[in-house]
């Protein structure tokens, strides 16, 4: 194989199975970073072997078997860490809870793990996102609406406080999970958001990552099938990625929501989404991942963008903003008050949230401003808040949708809109 195609190899090897390597070398040595330092070497060795000796039968087997000696090799040269681990090693056995060490997926146990109440809980996602979902550390904090330097901290204090708390690599007792699910919750939740809306790069969307996101959610739900949270989550996924054929056209433009030709969203999604949204609602307080899968099917089962029952929309934000109140929720709301009100209404709204710092670094923010002003005629206005989006827009699909609406302001012609 030529040393091209040797290096696709290892590409791809890399994308699919890096969070199942990083999670087995992780539970059996306890370090997360020795984990990714030991799978990159790995990598790097496949790179070096594979042009010559050919790409190998079973390639994750084959890099999980040079990672783990090269793992052994540092343990043995460094005998600090080589204490540490066995001790860490004999307190997992001793903790390790019977009966409920079936997860079927290794990057699951650590998402479980990385979830333990010794962490913050912003630095729990973190971790997770990190070195689980594979993403970078830009994306993480794009994701968190933070400085990449301020997200990089994070991760490296989580890493420090697992290495030096010794918290064991394994799954939760029945007794934690209450405890532990939410975070896990929200790290799926973050991984499908990234898939579904890239924070950078050439494509609006990373559909490896959403389809992993909507993956994880089901495997879940089959191991807590009590959870209606569980199923609020796995429906809000669905009935969002049921969309997503018809969120760019054929060259990729993205297509926003009013212009989505809906003969192309997958009726199976909508039709799993609304049987787990009964599902999720089915008893008392509802939780908030059932009312954003809620709001979603609202959507799901307009017709067009114009028959959306904005009204029941607003209601479901209202009830979401008393259960998990966020100025994400709040802008959210804020959009939807001016699809049943009328764009005056919405600015107003938006514009009490205008003083929110992580709204402030928040593209659809700006976008969803400049909308309304466009549609009152406050043409200036508006196109210094799309100016203020492209700022902050690292997904070239949406800076071309951003520059478009802005050509179309400075430029003279009239592109109302109705909305992003």
């Amino acid at each position: 194989m030529s040393g091209e195609g040797a290096a696709g190899s290892v590409e791809a090897v890399f994308r699919e199975d890096r969070g199942r390597l990083l999670a087995l070398l992780a539970a059996r040595f306890g370090d997360l970073d020795l984990a990714e330092e030991v799978v990159s070497d790995a990598m790097e060795t496949a790179l070096e072997r594979w042009p010559v000796d050919g790409v190998p039968d079973r390639p994750p087997a084959w890099l999980l078997t040079v990672a783990r000696r090269k793992a052994l090799d540092r343990i043995r040269r460094d005998r600090v860490q080589a204490a540490r681990l066995a001790a860490l090693r004999v307190e997992a056995d001793r903790a390790a809870e019977p009966g409920f060490d079936d997860i079927p997926d290794e990057r699951l146990r650590l998402f479980f793990t990385c979830c333990h109440p010794a962490l913050p809980v912003e630095a729990r996602t973190a971790l997770m996102l990190r070195f689980l979902a594979g993403l970078t550390t830009p994306e993480v904090a794009r994701a968190f609406l933070v400085p990449t330097a301020t997200m990089a901290q994070r991760i490296v204090r989580a890493k420090r406080k697992i290495r030096d708390a010794r918290i064991p690599f394994r799954v939760p007792g029945p007794e934690e999970l209450p405890g532990r699910l939410p975070g896990v919750l929200r790290a799926v939740y973050l991984v499908f958001t990234e898939g579904y809306a890239a924070s950078s790069g050439d494509g609006l969307m990373r559909p490896g990552l959403a389809d992993e996101a909507v993956r994880l959610a089901r495997i879940l739900d089959g191991l807590l099938p009590g959870e209606r949270e569980v199923k609020g989550l796995l429906a809000l996924l669905v009935l969002t990625d049921a969309r997503r054929a018809a969120r760019v056209d054929a060259a990729g433009n993205q297509v926003l929501l009013e212009d989505q030709d809906r003969t192309l969203w997958d009726a199976g999604l909508i039709a799993e989404g609304r049987r787990l949204v009964v599902a999720a609602l089915t008893g008392p307080g509802a939780g908030p991942y059932a009312v954003q899968a809620a709001i979603a099917a609202l959507h799901d089962e307009a017709v067009s963008f114009d028959d959306t029952d904005w009204p029941q929309i607003v209601a479901l934000y209202d009830v979401l903003l008393r259960i998990e109140p966020s100025p994400l929720v709040a802008l959210n709301r804020a959009v939807a008050v001016a699809m049943r009100d009328g764009p005056k209404a919405g600015l107003v709204l938006l514009d009490d949230l205008s003083g929110a710092a992580e709204l402030r670094r928040y593209h659809l923010f700006h976008a969803a401003r400049a909308d309304l002003l466009s549609r009152l005629g406050r043409r200036a206005e508006a196109a210094d808040a799309y100016r203020a989006a492209l700022a902050l827009t690292g997904n070239e699909p949406e800076r071309a949708t951003f520059q478009r609406k802005l050509t179309a302001l400075t430029g003279g012609s009239r592109e109302p809109g109705r909305g992003l």
